[in-house]
Formats: C-alpha cells, sequence, structure tokens
C-alpha cells in the first residue's frame, strides 16, 4: 500500500522538518520517517475499520426497530443493510481484526461521529435507491459500499478533523489513503471469505529500502546536491526559490542520483507535482525548468550516467 508516491510526499514533509527544526540526528530523523509511513497504513485500516463500525451500529438500529415492532405489532424494518455480504466479510477479516487487535485500533471512543455519519446514510439517495432495489447479490452490496464511501466518508470536514486530533502524521495523508480503501473494496471477493488479502504494509522489501535510500542521500548529501543547483542556475534567479523548492529540488536531485533504474523525466514529473502542491504557485513551472537544466548539466560533467533524451528541448 505504501507506494512510492506515498514515500516521495512523506520525505518532503519529513526533510522540511529535519531543516526547520535544527536536527542533527540522522537516525532519529530516518526512524520518524518509518513510523510516519507505517501510520499511514494504520490510517487504512483505521477506515477499513469505520465501514465495520458503521455497519455495527446499523445493525444496532434495526434490532431496536425490531423490538418496537414487536411490542407495537408492526411490521420489523429492513435488514437488507445489515446483511450487506460485503460489510460481514470485512468484519469478519482475519487480517483486519489481528491489525485492529495488535494496534489497539477502534471506534468505540467516537460513537457520536459513527452515528452522524449513520444519519447522513440513511438520509442519503445512495441508500435509500439500495434498499428499494431488488438487487440481492455480493455485487450489488459492493457497490453500494463504494458509493458511500466515496460520498460520505471520502471528501467529509468533520472526519478530516477528528483524524487530525487523533494523529499528526494523519495531516496529509487521507486523500491517498482514500484511494487505497476504495481499491481494497473493489477487489474483495466473496469466495475469499474472511482470509480475503488486504493490502500490504509495502509492496516489496525495496520500496521500504526506497525510502531510507532517498531520505538518507537527501540529507548525507545535502552540500553536493546544493552546489549542482548553484552551479547549474546561472542562467536562473535562485533568489526566486522558495525554501520548500530547494528542498524539493535536493530530493530530485537525491533520487536521480541513488536510483539508476528510474528515468530522469519520471522524477521530474513527480517533484513537479509535489513543488505544485506544497510550494508557491509559480513553483512547478520553475522547479520543472531547474531541474531539467540541472540534470543536463550533470549528464555533461559525467557526475549522472543517465539519458536524457526524454527530457523536454533545452532553452538557454
Amino acid at each position: 500500500m505504501i507506494n512510492r508516491e506515498l514515500i516521495r510526499i512523506k520525505i518532503v514533509q519529513l526533510t522540511y522538518a529535519y531543516y526547520q527544526n535544527g536536527s542533527n540526528n540522522l537516525t532519529n530523523a530516518e526512524n520518524n520517517l518509518m513510523y510516519s509511513l507505517s501510520k499511514a497504513y494504520a490510517l487504512y485500516n483505521y477506515l477499513l475499520m469505520l465501514i465495520v463500525a458503521i455497519s455495527k451500529e446499523m445493525r444496532h438500529r434495526v434490532e431496536v426497530g425490531a423490538n418496537r415492532a414487536k411490542r407495537e405489532g408492526n411490521e420489523p424494518p429492513s435488514t437488507k443493510f445489515v446483511d450487506n455480504r460485503f460489510a460481514l466479510q470485512l468484519e469478519n477479516n482475519n487480517a483486519l481484526l489481528d491489525y485492529a487487535d495488535e494496534q489497539k485500533l477502534s471506534w468505540n471512543d467516537d460513537v457520536e461521529f459513527v452515528r452522524k455519519l449513520c444519519n447522513i446514510i440513511e438520509q442519503s439517495q445512495i441508500y435509500q435507491e439500495y434498499m428499494a432495489s431488488d438487487d440481492d447479490d455480493y455485487e450489488a452490496d459492493r457497490e453500494v459500499w463504494r458509493k458511500l464511501y466515496k460520498a460520505v466518508i471520502q471528501d467529509n470536514e468533520d472526519l478530516d478533523a477528528l483524524l487530525e486530533e487523533k494523529s499528526i502524521y494523519w495531516n496529509d495523508d487521507k486523500e491517498i489513503v482514500d484511494t487505497f480503501v476504495l481499491k481494497t473494496i473493489k477487489r474483495f471477493d466473496p469466495s475469499a471469505g474472511k482470509k480475503q488479502e488486504l493490502l500490504p504494509e509495502y509492496n516489496d522489501d525495496e520500496d521500504k529500502e526506497f525510502a531510507r535510500k532517498l531520505f538518507r542521500a537527501t540529507i548525507l548529501n545535502a552540500d553536493q546536491y546544493q552546489r549542482y543547483m548553484s552551479d547549474a542556475s546561472r542562467n536562473w534567479d535562485f533568489s526566486r526559490l522558495a525554501y520548500m523548492d530547494v528542498v524539493i529540488m535536493q530530493i530530485a536531485i537525491a533520487e536521480m542520483m541513488t536510483f539508476m533504474n528510474i528515468p530522469v523525466s519520471v522524477t521530474i514529473n513527480e517533484y513537479v507535482g509535489l513543488a505544485k502542491l506544497y510550494s508557491t504557485v509559480k513553483s512547478g513551472g520553475y522547479i520543472n525548468g531547474m531541474l531539467d537544466t540541472i540534470a543536463r548539466f550533470l549528464v555533461e560533467t559525467g557526475e549522472l550516467n543517465k539519458p536524457v533524451d526524454d527530457l523536454r528541448p533545452r532553452k538557454y
């Protein structure tokens, strides 16, 4: 689940914090990076658990309604939503149960928030159409949760605020973690039962090592990379750079120099995107031109042994 996009985001955040805090302890900073990444995986599990918490609250409501209907001699409420096959499979998922138990994750302290979400769901057109539909299969059960997640959970400011209170590491994680939750919902297979696999924390050891190596190269070779920026930017106004721009370019150069299998164009595109997200309005275009110039300069001086043919034509 923790892919290179998320790793790059975290390294930008932690590198900026490393310099802002005046830290000189690389080991502590690296441990903080890995902990931050592990918290992103915790958020992934926590959001899956929210689906379970909502389902349990809805089940409680149906039970209360059924008891009332029995006393009053009325027709009991429909159990269609609480019998949702996907939600029941997720509720009994071995991997989710084990992780929640190990990490002591629970929505029990936020019952009122869960109830509020249930109210929103019950009033939604998605829920009402599902309850009125004659469709009665696993695919329909899974699809209604995909729609509800996107409508009620994905862009929920109250949920964002609640998560921010629980962990400072979750401030910028939810948007990308939401995509992983939706991917997980889509890939659930009824035949897997409670053994359905969730997304792993890392796809492989190579991605985990990517995080460590990139962060260490960024910090340990900072002076060298900033010298490259200065040497290659003679036709650029270096004073125009925001401090975040310097950090982003430093990490980009570290990636160019450390990972020979990643094309230069891929690295530039990734960090131009991060500049647009974390720095000034004009930073994306400025960093794009700077990194292009730096990459060509490094190749010309023999510092970088990578092709740059896929980059845009150089402008003087």
